[in-house]
């Protein structure tokens, strides 16, 4: 499960699990991406074991990520209605007129943040409640000011199956977005240009200096220009460019756009910062974009995305470790947004992995080899690892956004799919499977392995 380790690993970047850090910081049973002859899960133990875990185990397991991330850091975070997990005491509103502004201050409410959203022509605001008034409350009093504007919780995204370690903890009303000047960094490696081909990443950071990067062009935003590299984020960008050896990822030579929405802290990953993030690409005319995040229906995320893909951007979601059974998670199972499920290297759709209408392709997602933090190659598993390869067979096709060039690049993939399942379009692979041939396999990379301990 690759969103299963998310949590655990934005938060402490690289060092989280190398030599001993794994036993200092407490980490849980279920973590993933899982590494090559070292730490294993339950899912990767057995077949059978894998077989006969349940689809509510799987949800609950990532449940309690969420309960771990507020319990560790009920200061900042509290979780909303339905359990999922939020920025206490704060709102986010997307483009406010002056007067509405005017009014939710009359009504006690701050102002703390603004992220202009350069790319969407738009701005989401984040708001502090009133001392005293509990985020629900908060909540429906904005409603009530405003009811034709968009509010919400400022939801933090996450992986899910995995718990969550305590991080550093953090002044109230400081989170993972960027300054005010989102930073431009250097290409990675020796900074050859990336071609027409560019490719958009939310996500944990990159490990700019490991030798799958070498000579990709790679900019970086996010952190107020500090890098924080992820083990995670660094596994998905090295399945989109990465490029070194034996190891090729889905588009080796593109353009990587790397926005860090997570910088190491616990209330990374919230939808101020990937709002941030989608403007951020948006400016800059990246066209495919690839999101292994999950989280609840939030609106203003909501339509954030439904401007992106009305402009004719592709967004691809990883469509989440919850289980066959579980209720959709987002943005995955927003209109339009490119659901990508994941096989193993059997064709075979892994047991963690959601099912539904949400599904648009399969990839693999199994027995495959990624980039490891900060350096050589681990064995990766989860809809999260998907995605990527499905990104690297659109970018191609996209290069500048244009809604009808946008439908036709996916139409094309959709004829190269290997049909699997039951007949038709079905909810557990989708259109079928794509990326077959960009699988590399653990074995190849086992030399090159930095096992985990």
């Amino acid at each position: 499960m690759g969103l299963g380790t998310a949590a655990t690993l934005f938060a402490f970047g690289c060092a989280a699990l190398t030599g001993s850090a794994a036993a200092q910081v407490g980490l849980p049973a279920v973590r993933l991406p899982l590494p090559v002859g070292g730490l294993t899960s339950p899912l990767a133990q057995t077949g059978a074991g894998a077989a006969s875990l349940a689809s509510n185990t799987l949800a609950s397991l990532r449940q309690t990520t969420a309960q771990n991330l507020i319990r560790q850091n009920r200061q900042l975070i509290e979780a909303d209605p339905n359990g999922e997990p939020m920025l206490r005491g704060q709102l986010v509103a997307l483009d406010l007129s002056p007067a509405t502004l005017e009014r939710t201050a009359a009504a006690g409410f701050v102002r703390v943040r603004e992220q202009r959203l350069e790319g969407l022509d738009g701005r989401v605001d984040v708001l502090q409640a009133p001392p005293g008034m509990s985020t629900r409350r908060a909540l429906r009093v904005l409603r009530g000011i405003e009811p034709g504007a968009t509010f919400d919780y400022d939801h933090i995204y996450q992986g899910s199956a995995a718990g969550t370690a305590a991080a550093a903890p953090m002044a109230p009303g400081t989170g993972a977005q960027p300054g005010a000047a989102p930073a431009d960094h250097p290409p990675a490696g020796d900074g050859q240009p990336g071609g027409s081909v560019r490719i958009g990443l939310i996500d944990g950071g990159v490990q700019l200096t490991h030798a799958v990067f070498h000579g990709a062009s790679i900019t970086v935003w996010g952190c107020d220009g500090r890098p924080v590299a992820s083990v995670h984020g660094t596994a998905v960008a090295s399945l989109l460019i990465g490029d070194a050896g034996q190891f090729r990822g889905a588009a080796p030579g593109a353009r990587l756009y790397a926005a860090d929405v997570y910088c190491g802290i616990p209330t990374g990953g919230a939808i101020d910062a990937i709002a941030a993030a989608l403007g951020w690409l948006g400016a800059n005319q990246v066209a495919v974009v690839n999101i292994s995040l999950v989280g609840p229906d939030n609106v203003v995320l909501r339509r954030l995305v439904g401007q992106m893909i009305a402009r004719g951007y592709i967004i691809v979601a990883a469509v989440g470790n919850d289980g066959p059974a579980a209720p959709p998670l987002y943005p995955a199972a927003y209109p339009d947004v490119i659901g990508v499920t994941a096989v193993d290297a059997h064709r075979h759709a892994l047991i963690e992995a959601e099912r539904g209408a949400q599904v648009e392709f399969a990839a693999p997602g199994a027995d495959m080899a990624a980039a490891n933090c900060p350096d050589g190659y681990t064995s990766v598993r989860g809809t999260s690892f998907a995605a990527p390869l499905v990104v690297g067979l659109l970018a191609p096709r996209l290069p500048q956004p244009d809604p009808a060039a946008a439908r036709q690049a996916i139409e094309s993939l959709a004829r190269e799919a290997i049909h699997l399942g039951a007949s038709g379009r079905n909810p557990t692979y989708g259109l079928g499977l794509v990326a077959e041939g960009l699988r590399v396999a653990p074995d190849i990379m086992q030399a090159q392995a930095t096992p985990l301990r």
